[in-house]
């Protein structure tokens, strides 16, 4: 309930982002022969033989996704493999979901990058960087702190974050992970000295010049061939089985041996040292205790990664609930639980940051999985590969890498998703334009909280153009500080039980920042009630994009079984969209005229 907002998010853009597999067993939710839900843990055993399948697959997709995210995040590729290899190995047995295949993600690797030069310097594919060792003591901190906001109950405060600012904020690093991999993409096999956005478009002209043709033809052959699969994946069943991007890298790696790239330059393939475990590194936390000058690179660091972290992990687990053929949900509380506990573990074995993938995930429920077991099946797979196979991963291109890893950046800033929120309303497109320039122009951090406070702004002002408008309003106008604080409150003003019904008023506005208020009351009603009104009125005043999508959904998805929730008095509110139904709502009431 109190990730609702989150989820929403990713319902939506589930049509804008890689194809979301909605009928994964062919359009049909299937049910065991017991017509039981599959559960995690010892119960979820009897489904193994589905799960040791379908963990096969998803290692299959997750061995080169893993490899470029650690390249992406300023690592070699064996730090991503042991990351998703932990991840595998502890997270089925803590839970929070059913179907999450948890490990590196692309969401975080450009904080995880900007983190680590902040304190020494990143490394690159081949080598591990200065500020490494102390990146780990962030994610250690970074778990810890997970930790504390599940004991205090502190996940639901995530569903403030306005979905424009989510969107945002993926876009951005859509776009940092486009522009990060242009070295190489072309084959450039120096250390590029860019660290910003904008630093790695001005230095293009130099990839360009020491770039070799070669690693190009990979590169554009590997990321064409990945669109042009997309296209298809909806028809094709194959494609919902089998992702686009293992296809792209085995045809990458063709290529490869075929233009004897690993002849040409070494440096073109990834690497992995001969004893995989032999390298691992430890935290540094007494060399980072005498580096003060570090420290508020740390705690700027540790509220970074947590942030994202939390956001992205919550949104993507309840995004692939949605496409769970059992509808199960999964226990926020519980997956930052064990997101916190992974983090930490990861650390201590010199891993990155771990949290819930998408791409993993979908290809984990299209090849039948049907509890975290896959999960587990997945890591001991990696393991496999990385003590047996060590050859044949070696023959992957990093051009073909850096070709997933652009088109997994495109997919979260297309021209689709900009479209979508210019229909939204613009003040939503506002908010989501500024979240991607901040972020660019600054950081993560940064473009999360000036995109939150945008959208206080315009629903501060919003809000007072709906009371100044409502002729029904009493007395004096309230104070702008009491306007704002309004934001912040419980919207809900009366709260009646009749018999099997119950009647909520929202005499306040409903908006992100109180969302979360409104799922609470929700899920206080005992569960033998079997009808709730909620009345929209003119006292409502403002219900913005985020808190309607949340009302829609809970009115959609109720968690209640046989339970029917009804909305009265939106639908007399003034829309800021005519061609989005879930878009701001104002409470203004139309000037009648005098004959």
């Amino acid at each position: 309930m109190v990730d609702a907002t989150l989820e929403i998010y990713f319902r939506r853009n589930a049509v804008l982002q890689a194809v979301w597999i909605h009928d994964a067993h062919n359009g049909k939710t299937i049910m065991n022969e017991a017509n039981e839900k599959p559960q995690n843990g010892i119960g979820g055993f009897k489904h193994f033989r589905y799960d040791i399948l379908s963990g096969l697959v998803v290692s299959l997709v997750s061995l080169p996704l893993s490899s470029g995210i650690a390249i992406a995040s300023g690592a070699p590729p064996v730090v991503g493999l042991i990351s998703a290899i932990i991840a595998g190995l502890i997270f089925p047995f803590i839970g929070g979901a059913y179907m999450t295949i948890a490990g590196p993600a692309a969401g975080l690797a450009p904080a995880l990058l900007a983190v680590m030069t902040s304190l020494g310097g990143a490394g690159d594919a081949e080598t591990i960087g200065e500020g490494y060792r102390f990146l780990l003591c962030v994610i250690f901190l970074v778990g810890i702190v997970q930790i504390l906001l599940v004991a205090l109950r502190l996940a639901k405060f995530s569903a403030i974050i306005p979905i424009a600012v989510v969107e945002g904020m993926l876009a951005s690093i859509g776009l940092l992970i486009m522009v990060k991999q242009i070295p190489m993409f072309l084959g450039y096999t120096k250390k590029p000295n860019a660290r910003e956005f904008y630093e790695f478009l001005l230095e293009t002209p130099t990839y360009i010049q020491g770039s070799n043709m070669s690693v190009v033809a990979v590169s554009c052959a590997t990321l064409a061939l990945l669109f042009a699969l997309s296209s298809f994946q909806k028809k094709v069943k194959l494609l919902k089985v089998v992702p686009p991007q293992l296809i792209g890298v085995v045809f990458g790696v063709i290529l490869a041996i075929a233009l004897d790239l690993k002849h040409l330059d070494p440096k073109f393939l990834i690497s992995l040292p001969e004893k995989p475990f032999s390298s691992v590194m430890t935290p540094d936390f007494k060399g980072l205790l005498s580096r003060p000058d570090l420290w508020y690179a740390v705690i700027m660091g540790v509220i970074a990664l947590t942030m994202i972290d939390g956001v992205e992990s919550l949104a993507t687990a309840m995004a692939v609930d949605r496409i769970d053929p059992y509808k199960r949900r999964s226990n926020p509380n519980r997956l930052l639980l064990a997101m916190g506990i992974c983090n930490m573990i990861s650390s201590i074995f010199g891993g990155l940051t771990i949290i819930p993938g998408g791409v993993k995930s979908k290809a984990n429920i299209a090849s039948g999985g049907r509890t975290l077991w896959a999960n587990f099946t997945n890591a001991i797979c990696l393991l496999v590969y990385l003590l047996v196979a060590r050859d044949m991963i070696m023959l992957i291109p990093k051009g073909a890498l850096a070709g997933v890893l652009i088109f997994t950046g495109w997919k979260m800033c297309e021209p689709a998703i900009w479209r979508h929120f210019a229909s939204i309303g613009k003040e939503q497109l506002f908010v989501f334009t500024a979240t991607i320039v901040a972020t660019l122009a600054t950081d993560l951090l940064w473009g999360i909280i000036i995109g939150t406070l945008l959208t206080l702004v315009f629903n501060s002002v919003l809000y007072r153009f709906a009371l100044v408008s409502n002729v029904s309003l009493k007395g004096e106008m309230p104070s702008y500080f009491k306007t704002v604080a309004w934001l912040f409150s419980n919207p809900i003003t009366e709260h009646e039980i009749r018999s099997s019904e119950c009647r909520m008023v929202l005499g306040r506005p409903l908006v992100c920042f109180n969302s979360y208020l409104f799922s609470e009351e929700l899920s206080r009603i005992p569960p033998e009630i079997r009808k709730v009104v909620i009345h929209v009125g003119p006292d409502t005043g403002l219900v913005d994009h985020t808190a309607c999508e949340n009302l829609m959904f809970e009115v959609e998805e109720n968690a209640v079984p046989n339970r029917a929730i009804r909305v009265k008095g939106l639908d007399q509110m003034k829309r800021l969209s005519s061609s989005y139904d879930r878009c701001t709502h104002i409470a203004v009431v139309p000037q009648t005229s005098v004959d």
